[in-house]
């Protein structure tokens, strides 16, 4: 804990879609800070999921504006924002996933620490239907309506008077598949997962464990000075392999930097292995 830095501080959290739900109750018992969420606060400008206005920058930056905005907004000194994103996991790139980046900016101290959280636990889906049992099909497979639909004409359009968000009863979910499909120039409509976190519980999970990441970001001090927020500058692979002895290509350890004094720290073996299996190795397993 940092309690010098933070405690009994006001933290600004740059959001419309109430993620304080998730995010305020751990950074209140974690770091003793007042969670607040300034008013009129339009995160929509900085980019949307329907496309109709894209991101100032990439995932982090964007996290950054947000903070920095809000921040400009209310005159505090200390701010949170997160951003998220949907794409191939990396790993497995034919299954989607969901990138939940959390940014703290700390005005007072020049801080900036983030948390991030990559989840497979995603409903991110969308599905050009003709009909409406087609579309009623989609919706019970993302789990509406726990989880809220968007429709619209097309899955190019960036005209919002064409796109219906916020779907979450069936009342509305069949005004507008009736009303799309009699709008339709070629008699298709798009349907897709409504990822704003407020109508989406699964992202919100992950926005949640993000927040977690943050803490424990937080928590990572600088042995000289107690900063907090010593974060990895650099992962150093040649971990050895445990039949040839030969170093291979996974990591052996983390370099850790602090964002004040740049003390510089090794942790070895951060994945709980001091030696690789032969399969990693490329001298074992050409």
């Amino acid at each position: 804990m940092t309690p010098s830095y933070f405690a009994n501080r006001t933290i600004v959290l740059a959001t419309m879609h109430c993620k304080e739900q998730v995010i305020a109750p751990i950074l209140e018992r974690e770091l003793g800070v007042k969670v607040v969420v300034p008013e009129s606060f339009n995160t929509d400008i900085f980019g949307t999921f329907t496309r109709e206005r894209d991101r100032p920058g990439n995932q982090l930056e964007t996290a950054r504006i947000k903070a920095q905005n809000a921040l400009d907004l209310t005159g505090e000194t200390l701010a949170i924002a997160s951003e998220g994103s949907f794409v191939p996991h990396p790993s497995l790139p034919s299954i989607p996933s969901n990138r939940e980046l959390v940014v703290l900016i700390d005005r007072i101290h020049n801080l900036e620490i983030t948390g991030e959280e990559l989840s497979l636990n995603t409903n991110f889906n969308h599905k050009i239907v003709k009909t409406f049992e087609e579309a009623q099909e989609f919706a019970q497979k993302i789990g509406f309506p726990q989880h809220g639909l968007i429709v619209s004409l097309s899955s190019s359009t960036r005209d919002s008077s064409t796109i219906v968000k916020g779907i979450t009863t069936e009342a509305h979910f069949l005004t507008a598949v009736k009303t799309a499909l009699e709008r339709s120039p070629n008699g298709t409509i798009h349907l897709e997962t409504d990822m704003r976190a407020l109508y989406n519980p699964t992202r919100m999970q992950v926005i949640q464990q993000a927040t977690q990441n943050l803490v424990k970001a937080v928590n990572q001090t600088c042995p000289e000075c107690g900063c907090p927020g010593m974060k990895v500058i650099e992962r150093r692979r040649g971990l050895l392999c445990e039949l040839c002895n030969l170093p291979t290509n996974l990591t052996r350890s983390l370099v850790y930097g602090c964002q004040k004094c740049q003390v510089r720290r090794e942790v070895l073996f951060p994945d709980g292995m001091t030696t690789a299996d032969p399969t990693y190795c490329g001298y074992c397993n050409p």
